[in-house]
């Protein structure tokens, strides 16, 4: 018995897919420069991020830029490129893991700034990073049923507060080696935004299918990675051990459930860091050369990460290329989906 959820589409096809990137540009030198002291004390090298990450540098919001402004101007692009009007979209689904608090819904204030009406559903689904995917899910089924004509997801993100807590933190006298490694992940992440539109493939022959999903859980690992309004913790071997394992597991079970991914022209994953990657190329056996990346230059953009790589790539991609979307998110969950270009 597969140890996976499989759901296959009949009728979801993606109309547009756009990325908003923050406005500044912040150098992984710049975590060298905060922690020098840190570093110094506890005789750690500089270049962490580079070297162990691959994090080169990220971007983060202007001053007076709100993620939310992120996931509105994705939002918007992403409406006039699939020429669906506002007042079509019958779902808005916010995917971020940034919010400013536990209530409203993030959901409500872009509903509202996209003009979408009043009988538009609206909620955030939250999955760590795997929310904007799951997002897709929920769209396409509900197209599927007929429940709703077009949909809207879309992600902004923003963990400048966690840097912030987590700089002064280990700026700390009493810092240790394992702070550091506990909370080096939260100085990889990244700021921006992306969206995605979804309808239904019948009245969309430009579009492109999405042929479906499979979603496996390794909950007994929950613990792995935490995030809070204060930071995040993360314990990083378990994270690659138990992240990628769960990755290469789902894909031995789809195999043997009928779906073919050994060929795709194109692997879009969530975007961690370079061990992750390989590890992932290792495990899997994914070409790398067919596995753009962009955490070097964003870093980890949380649950928008995904997406704006896809956005990225979409510029390359050509009719009847095979993509797949893949990702871990903290819990653990694991999630593939298939889109044919």
């Amino acid at each position: 018995m597969t140890g996976n959820s499989s759901i296959r589409h009949q009728n979801a096809a993606l109309l547009a897919i756009t990325k908003v990137e923050a406005d500044e540009v912040v150098p992984s030198s710049h975590a060298d420069e905060v922690l020098e002291d840190t570093f110094a004390r506890l005789k750690m090298p500089k270049g962490l991020l580079q070297r162990l990450a691959g994090v080169n540098e990220r971007r983060v919001w202007s001053p007076g830029r709100h993620f939310t402004d992120g996931a509105v101007e994705a939002g918007e692009a992403a409406l006039a490129r699939a020429g669906v009007r506002p007042e079509q979209v019958g779902l808005l689904i916010n995917a971020s893991v940034t919010r400013d608090g536990y209530e409203p819904a993030v959901s409500v204030s872009v509903h509202h700034r996209l003009g979408l009406a009043p009988s538009a559903l609206n909620f955030d689904v939250t999955n760590a990073c795997l929310g904007f995917v799951n997002g897709l899910t929920i769209a396409s089924t509900m197209i599927d049923s007929g429940a709703i004509d077009y949909a809207v997801v879309v992600a902004g993100e923003d963990p400048t507060p966690w840097h912030r807590e987590t700089y002064e933190r280990l700026q700390g006298p009493d810092v240790t080696r394992a702070d550091v490694v506990r909370e080096f992940a939260t100085l990889t992440l990244g700021c921006g935004a992306a969206a995605a539109v979804v309808g239904p493939a019948e009245r969309h022959p430009e579009g492109h299918r999405i042929a479906g999903s499979v979603t496996r859980s390794a909950t007994e690992h929950h613990g792995l990675c935490i995030g809070g309004f204060d930071g995040m913790y993360t314990d990083a071997t378990g994270l690659l051990k138990h992240g990628v394992g769960l990755l290469a597991d789902a894909w031995h079970d789809a195999h043997q459930d009928g779906w073919e991914w050994s060929t795709m022209d194109r692997y879009i994953g969530h975007q961690v860091s370079m061990s992750h990657t390989n590890k992932l190329f290792q495990d899997v056996g994914i070409a790398p050369e067919r596995f753009p990346l962009t955490f070097p230059f964003w870093g980890n953009v949380a649950a928008a990460a995904l997406p704006m790589t896809l956005a990225l790539e979409a510029e390359r991609l050509e009719q009847d290329d095979r993509v797949l979307l893949l990702g871990v998110g903290s819990g653990l969950n694991a999630t593939y989906m298939e889109i044919d270009w």
